[in-house]
This record gives C-alpha cells, sequence and structure tokens, in this order.
C-alpha cells in the first residue's frame, strides 16, 4: 500500500512535467498501463519509450491534478487535466482518470478512462 507522501510524490513530478522520470521510478518493470479499453501496454521500459514520443511530438504537455488522489489500500484514484500544444501554438485538453494499483511504493497496473473525443475539440 503507497503512503500519501509517495502518492504526492509521484503527482508532483507529473505536475513538475518530469513524466517519463516517474514512470522510470514509480512504475514496476513489469507494470501494464491501459487507454480506456485498448490492449495493455506492458513493460516499464516500454511505457517511457511511449511517453518519450508522445512528448515528442508536441511542444509542451503540463498536466494538473483536479482535487486530491484517493487512496484505499492498494488502489489510487487521480483526476488530471493535461494539455497538449503542438508546434503551431494550438491546445487541446484531456481530463482522465487514473485508476491505479500499487505493490508497495511501485505502481503495478494502471488504466486511464477518458472520452477521447476531447482531443477533437
Amino acid at each position: 500500500m503507497p503512503s500519501r507522501e509517495i502518492v504526492e510524490a509521484f503527482a508532483k513530478r507529473l505536475e513538475d512535467g518530469d513524466f517519463v522520470g516517474a514512470i522510470l521510478d514509480y512504475y514496476t518493470a513489469d507494470t501494464a498501463t491501459y487507454e480506456n479499453l485498448a490492449a495493455p501496454v506492458v513493460g516499464r521500459d516500454k511505457l517511457a519509450d511511449k511517453e518519450r514520443g508522445v512528448l515528442a511530438a508536441f511542444k509542451e504537455v503540463t498536466a494538473v491534478r483536479l482535487g486530491p488522489s484517493l487512496i484505499d489500500g492498494d488502489v489510487v484514484a487521480s483526476r488530471w487535466k493535461f494539455s497538449f500544444t503542438d508546434a503551431e501554438g494550438a491546445t487541446r485538453t484531456l481530463e482522465e482518470i487514473a485508476w491505479q494499483t500499487w505493490r508497495g511504493n511501485e505502481i503495478i497496473e494502471e488504466r486511464f478512462f477518458y472520452d477521447p473525443k476531447q482531443l477533437g475539440r
């Protein structure tokens, strides 16, 4: 079960823009992440590579946690707002719920729930 301090430190890394560093430091080597109902990305290294690709596609990516993270044993739920700014300066936002299962102080599984239509606006 993660402590409140660990969950807050993880959230701060995202809000500070250290997305890849947070993956490398807080996810297990065999982590599995799911985008809505899509097939999972399995493995911390694959997830970090995917994140590097997302970051390379945009001029800027920011994350803001909306409210506190809710912790119940090994499960943590957080509401996030991400903003993606492209090379032309256009920004799109995405709000999502991240549902995490932790093993000690590391994330073993994470599921993201969001409406993909948000990015088309």
